[in-house]
């Protein structure tokens, strides 16, 4: 048996998001058509169709952005029957929607994220999240950077104590090439050369797979915890300012995590990481 590890990110372009988020959710094996056909379920039944029909993916900024709050909180909670026909016709009819579809597709988006954050619980999903402030320090190297190796030693305690033979296999979305060849090698490196990379090759599988995120419905999730975690989700050393409107959906992720002890130590799957760089990067304080 073994469980995938699905990783996507938020906050990467260090724009507008205080946090850069590399999440992922650990789904085990047998469980994951299960979840698949649920999420899809979910979909048909807020929307009353694909949500994206074509090649496009649903994204969690655009589920979850400050508008879709503002247009589902114009009107009344709307019956769910009504909401679907509303959520579709506004989805069908683009810019000429009325303010009632407006509403409904808004309190349709939120209803879809608020259901597949409880299949995630119902199906055992975990997730994991790397979460690195906007202004931390960035590595001069090509090493694989901290916030993947710690996400891959949450991932290997898990493991641990999912059972003695559990194994790992890690999903990308998938990248432009060359960062996809940069990753693959990174992580060789980190796997092959390094003492705990060793140690947890042999739960999880060194060579990760890419796959195309709006084929993917796992990714999607992943995608929409990264979001979640980076601008709703607060840990102690995070002072930065959360959007207060995603606080239910925050929780409802903080209940996906790990935690595990090791060595009388506690470890979480959320961590906050300030520096990526190595020990040898750092600047040394002259006495």
């Amino acid at each position: 048996m073994s469980y995938l590890l699905f990783i996507d990110e938020s906050g990467r372009d260090r724009k507008e998001s205080h946090y850069e988020v590399l999440a992922g959710v650990a789904i085990r094996d047998r469980n994951l058509w299960e979840l698949v056909r649920k999420v899809q379920r979910a979909e048909l039944e807020c929307f009353g169709r694909r949500y994206t029909p074509d090649n496009r993916e649903a994204k969690a900024k655009a589920l979850l952005k400050r508008k879709t709050f503002r247009l589902a909180g114009q009107l009344h909670t709307i019956d769910p029957r009504e909401r679907r026909e509303l959520a579709r016709g506004c989805l069908d009819q683009g810019s000429t929607a009325s303010m009632r579809q407006l509403t409904g597709l808004g309190q349709a988006k939120l209803e879809f994220v608020r259901s597949v954050l409880e299949l995630c619980a119902s199906c055992q999903v975990r997730a994991f999240a790397s979460i690195v402030p906007r202004d931390a320090p960035r590595p001069a190297s090509g090493f694989l950077r901290k916030d993947y190796s710690y996400l891959f030693q949450r991932f290997f305690y898990f493991l641990e104590d999912s059972s003695a033979s559990e194994l790992g296999l890690v999903i990308f979305d998938e990248l432009e090439r060359s960062q996809c060849h940069l990753l693959v090698s990174q992580m060789a490196k980190y796997f092959q050369e390094t003492r705990p990379g060793r140690e947890r090759a042999g739960r999880i599988i060194p060579e990760p797979f890419f796959v195309h995120s709006h084929l993917t419905t796992a990714i999607q999730i992943a995608d929409l915890i990264a979001y979640i975690v980076s601008w709703g989700l607060r840990l102690g050393s995070m002072r930065e300012p959360s959007r207060p409107e995603l606080a239910g959906f925050a929780a409802q992720v903080w209940k996906l995590r790990h935690e595990t002890r090791r060595e009388g130590r506690a470890f979480r799957s959320f961590l906050v990481i300030q520096d990526l760089r190595p020990l040898e990067q750092r600047e040394v304080p002259r006495a």
